[in-house]
């Protein structure tokens, strides 16, 4: 967390203004109350970089002709995204190029730079490290800075192969010019489609936990609560829930729902419920 905040210092300062407005309580805390801007946030960050899993593992089995290279057969990438293989160089390295202007992708949201994979064998052979990390990467014009290091353990006691990740990013919001950090230790679990060739019926579940760092300077942490279940056919996650713990500020509840493939998710805060819509 150390290497965020240092750059985060500078950034809290620049954003002085923008915190004094968005982030003050009023007299009665009701800003407190109905301020879901935390939870989105971390839903912002929670998606990218499982998107960020997601891709790496089309392109990995795209370069290794397991998939037509075809928009209709890809699931995220599309035919916009370049795709570069190299295993004589060790570790070894993957990375997707979505050119220095906006791509649309398969899943509705526009790309840009390089996401540079390296790693040291096989996706799934235990002890295979991979490391991401990001060359002028954009997502819907939000900036993506920093590392995702996927670690795969072998096999747990339910017989699926699960893998721990270590996340430090930085995001630069498009709209507001502002940033935020996040940072996460997680376990990956492969539920459900590991035994078939296609990806469309791949299930993950996610646990762990993470902490953030507002614009203001103002921390959160974060637990996941119930596993959150990520379906690649689906572009959001689709069930799950997560306690977040704002600096100063009650705790929230986000609830990604009950298993249907949407963009709405709830968060709780003193007993009233908020619907947010996921970025």
């Amino acid at each position: 967390m150390k290497s965020i905040q240092l750059k985060l210092v500078m950034i809290a300062f620049l954003s002085f203004a923008f915190a004094i407005s968005s982030c003050k309580k009023d007299e009665n805390s009701q800003i407190e109350i109905t301020d879901t801007s935390t939870s989105q946030y971390d839903a912002l960050a929670e998606s990218i970089i499982t998107d960020v899993g997601d891709m790496i593992d089309e392109a990995y089995n795209l370069s290794l002709g397991n998939y037509k290279s075809t928009e209709d057969d890809t699931i995220i990438l599309g035919p916009c995204a370049t795709i570069t293989l190299d295993t004589v160089v060790f570790p070894h390295e993957l990375i997707i190029d979505f050119g220095e202007e906006n791509c649309l992708c398969r899943d509705g949201r526009y790309r840009r730079g390089k996401i540079i994979n390296t790693f040291t064998g096989r996706y799934l052979e235990p002890g295979t490290i991979l490391t991401h990390s990001f060359d002028e990467y954009f997502v819907n014009d939000n900036k993506v800075e920093g590392s995702r290091v996927v670690t795969n353990m072998g096999y747990n006691t339910n017989e699926n192969l699960y893998f721990t990740i270590e996340v430090e990013i930085l995001i630069t919001l498009a709209e507001k010019g502002v940033t935020f950090g996040w940072n996460a230790s997680r376990v990956r679990e492969w539920a459900e489609g590991a035994d078939t060739p296609q990806r469309w019926d791949d299930v993950f579940l996610l646990t762990g936990t993470a902490e953030g760092i507002r614009p203001s300077g103002l921390n959160w942490t974060r637990e996941i609560i119930i596993p959150l279940r990520r379906e690649v056919s689906c572009r959001y996650i689709v069930s799950g829930s997560v306690q977040i713990e704002p600096e100063g500020k009650p705790v929230r509840l986000l609830d990604y729902g009950d298993g249907e493939c949407d963009n709405i998710a709830t968060v709780t805060i003193n007993g009233k419920t908020f619907t947010i819509y996921l970025r």
